[in-house]
């Protein structure tokens, strides 16, 4: 089985191939081959586990270099390639090239193929689909209006996703991720970044910038339930979704000042001391127009999976950090 992946070098790319890579028959049949992209290099080495990876950079937006990873024809691509919502929200072109013209193009080349070629294509979207006023809790027939550059983009996606699958071109699955938190590494443009940022830097030891009031609530769910979302997409029966191929993943609503009260739990004052509130009005006004609360009910009858505790959260990303740095 030959697998492409879009949006290899980021975070969640990256522990999904590490996973396929550990069982290398964790999709149903043998993989063999992985073709890792995104718009930096990933860093694989070109052999693991019995599988042969191709490492490669390049522009989504580039229609040219999306129709030659499809010319591969891989019987499973996970699309996770994205810039993330506060760029997509400062630079509006970019988004729209990215988000929109990139999934757009990949979902182009699957069809223009020979006509048989019918590839598992997961589509990772976005709670951003969702704009206020909102029901409490948000169910998966609540409307897609949203409020944010990169929701729209998502929320087409979406559509041409349900649309080209309906017609017969690709099997596709799209799963709106709620936040990721706790994500490792340095923080990025995401307007939620601060999500992960005032868990993992006092961690770490660092001070921690808090934007919104601890009154925030938010949908997060863990990196490893964000693996375990786009493994069982790949693998699911889609039948059981019918027409409607895009939904939101199970989660955790949890409030800032609840996330920074597990954080004491599990690190003591000590790490909550480095949390230092500073309001910014301009992710306060992004983040109001976010949702807070889901009903997944629908993703967890299909066999979605995900946390229901941030302590242990908190916990597994300690661990995996431990094991990152031994492995230095």
């Amino acid at each position: 089985m030959r697998i492409l992946v879009l949006g290899a070098a980021g975070m969640v790319g990256r522990q999904l191939i590490e996973a396929i890579i550990a069982d290398d028959t964790r999709l149903g049949d043998k993989v063999t081959e992985i073709d890792a992209f995104d718009v930096v290099k990933p860093a694989f080495d070109s052999q693991a586990g019995g599988i042969t990876i191709a490492c490669s950079a390049g522009n989504i937006a580039d229609e040219a270099t999306v129709r030659a990873l499809v010319d591969k024809r891989p019987d499973m691509i996970f699309h996770l390639a994205a810039i993330v919502s506060g760029e997509a929200e400062a630079e509006f072109e970019k988004g729209y090239a990215i988000n929109l013209d990139g999934t757009r193009y990949l979902l182009e080349a699957i069809r223009q193929q020979d006509g048989v070629y019918r590839p598992r294509l997961v589509f990772t979207s976005s709670i951003a689909v969702f704009g206020a006023p909102f029901e409490d809790p948000i169910t998966d027939t609540f409307l897609s209006a949203p409020l944010t550059s990169y929701g729209a983009q998502k929320a087409i996606g979406e559509l041409l996703l349900s649309d080209y699958s309906r017609k017969g071109f690709v099997d596709g699955v799209g799963i709106r991720l709620p936040t990721i938190v706790v994500r490792p590494g340095k923080p990025n443009k995401a307007a939620s970044g601060f999500f992960s940022g005032i868990i993992r830097e006092p961690l770490a030891g660092h001070e921690a910038i808090l934007p919104v009031d601890d009154s925030v609530r938010h949908w997060v769910a863990s990196p490893a339930a964000a693996v375990g979302f786009l493994l069982h997409a790949a693998t699911m029966d889609t039948e059981t979704l019918g027409a409607r191929r895009c939904l939101t993943m199970p989660g955790l609503s949890i409030t800032i000042g609840e996330m920074i009260e597990a954080l004491r739990e599990v690190a003591g004052n000590e790490a909550v001391a480095l949390i230092r509130r500073v309001p910014d009005a301009t992710i306060e006004k992004i983040v109001a127009g976010w949702p807070r609360d889901f009903d997944a009910s629908r993703a967890s009858d299909v066999g979605f999976v995900a946390d229901n505790n941030f302590a242990n959260i908190i916990r597994a990303h300690i661990a995996d950090e431990a094991a990152r740095n031994a492995a230095a």
